[in-house]
């Protein structure tokens, strides 16, 4: 997995009572940590954002999160993505400055990143639900999918067995987009893993603007943690209709989500799931009665 993974050598400590663990409590070992590594994403000239990330799918990155911010919305004003040189101690290329050039009509942001995009940011709630839908080219209120809560809560599972990194490391989150079928079947078109959740849902929204399949209207984004407010609008600057995830969302996430008109759901947990906003896009499945039992009922 190249840079995307390190190896480290562990003191690991067992603690289960056991004679082995009694006569040798702790052990050498290798451990294979998740790399995090800085990432300056400039708009031309301008420095205009470092995050931490797991290097890998860079340019996706950038571009998702230039429509994160939304600063573009189709792939035709994104006019290139390069690395920029830089090396470490031992001269090794890092890799870890993209160049963004854009179309000269984009309007490009005064310096730095634009404050109400970031869920730390410390702007009032009302304040930062409308800039969002101020920036927005997107409806994804506009969208009619629906979608069968069994399959929706089926997600998780298909992410988790698609996570090679997680596997290796359990040190990642992960984004996963999926186009469902009318007769229910799944398909997932994408999927990205980060030491950041943000990231995996900017690679994953990147990737989409470069397959120019802006806006995601008719499918579901899964994410692996929980849902904060900068997830739910990284999802409605792309268009997506429906964000679900394994854990728990914030306050803001489920107003902004329904302001905007998505469908969001959390506690995904293949058996069960609660859902913030946007209910009447989940369907449930088709019961049969037994001849009985019909024959029984009242009326």
């Amino acid at each position: 997995m190249g840079r995307v993974t390190q190896r480290r050598k562990v003191h690991k400590y067992v603690l289960d009572g056991s004679p082995h663990a009694l006569e040798f409590p702790v052990r050498h070992r290798e451990d294979i940590l998740a790399v995090e590594e800085p990432l300056e994403i400039r708009i031309g000239q301008l420095s205009f954002s470092v995050t931490m990330r797991t290097p890998g799918d860079d340019f996706d990155l950038v571009a998702g999160f230039l429509v994160s911010e939304g600063i573009i919305w189709t792939p035709d004003q994104l006019v290139s993505l390069r690395f920029c040189a830089g090396e470490d101690e031992d001269g090794v290329q890092t890799f870890n400055v993209v160049e963004a050039q854009l179309r000269p009509d984009v309007e490009l942001p005064a310096t730095g990143r634009n404050v109400f995009t970031s869920s730390s940011c410390g702007i009032c709630g009302t304040d930062s639900i409308e800039a969002v839908r101020k920036s927005s080219h997107y409806s994804p209120a506009a969208d009619p999918m629906t979608v069968p809560v069994d399959v929706l809560a089926s997600l998780p599972d298909r992410l988790r067995e698609a996570q090679a990194v997680f596997d290796t490391t359990g040190g990642v989150h992960a984004a996963g987009l999926f186009r469902i079928a009318d007769d229910g079947g799944v398909e997932l078109l994408c999927l990205r893993e980060d030491v950041g959740r943000h990231n995996a849902v900017d690679k994953v929204v990147g990737w989409a603007l470069r397959e120019r399949l802006l806006p995601l209207t008719g499918l579901v984004l899964q994410v692996s943690g929980r849902a904060s407010f900068e997830l739910v609008q990284k999802a409605a600057l792309a268009g997506i209709p429906v964000l679900t995830a394994v854990s728990a969302p914030s306050s803001l996430a489920a107003e902004l989500a329904e302001a905007s008109g998505m469908t969001l759901a959390g506690f995904s947990r293949g058996t069960s799931l609660n859902v913030y906003a946007g209910q009447g896009r989940i369907t449930l499945p088709a019961v049969e009665v037994p001849a009985e039992a019909a024959a029984e009922a009242p009326g």
